[in-house]
């Protein structure tokens, strides 16, 4: 019979389980559109819904690898987030703020 994670995470090691955090938020921090809609819970009719469109273009918004992104914006404040561009170089990371304008224009 199998037990519940807590039960088994109960009985790890204080490091083995701050290696399993670890590694959760590291696998949280990076995901597809798709995954990350199931991870806040949201079915594509709810975020569709949410931005006014058909379940369809939500199912091909998630597909695509190629967008604007004041549609990236758009998806990911559906779901409750917000997006930050940061341009990452060898000695150190640059969050570009020009996009940002757009979003107030529009």
């Amino acid at each position: 019979m199998s037990k519940p994670y807590s039960v088994l995470r109960a009985k790890m090691k204080p490091a083995a389980r701050k290696k399993a955090a670890a590694r959760t938020r590291e696998l949280l921090s990076v995901m597809p559109l798709q995954e990350l809609r199931h991870a806040r819970n949201l079915s594509q009719e709810q975020l569709a819904q949410t931005l006014s469109v058909r379940q369809a273009a939500v199912s091909k918004l998630e597909k695509r690898t190629d967008m604007y992104i004041s549609t990236l914006r758009n998806f990911i404040k559906a779901m409750g987030g917000d997006l930050e561009i940061i341009a990452k170089f060898p000695d150190g990371a640059v969050q570009i703020n020009q996009f940002e304008d757009i979003e107030t224009k529009t």
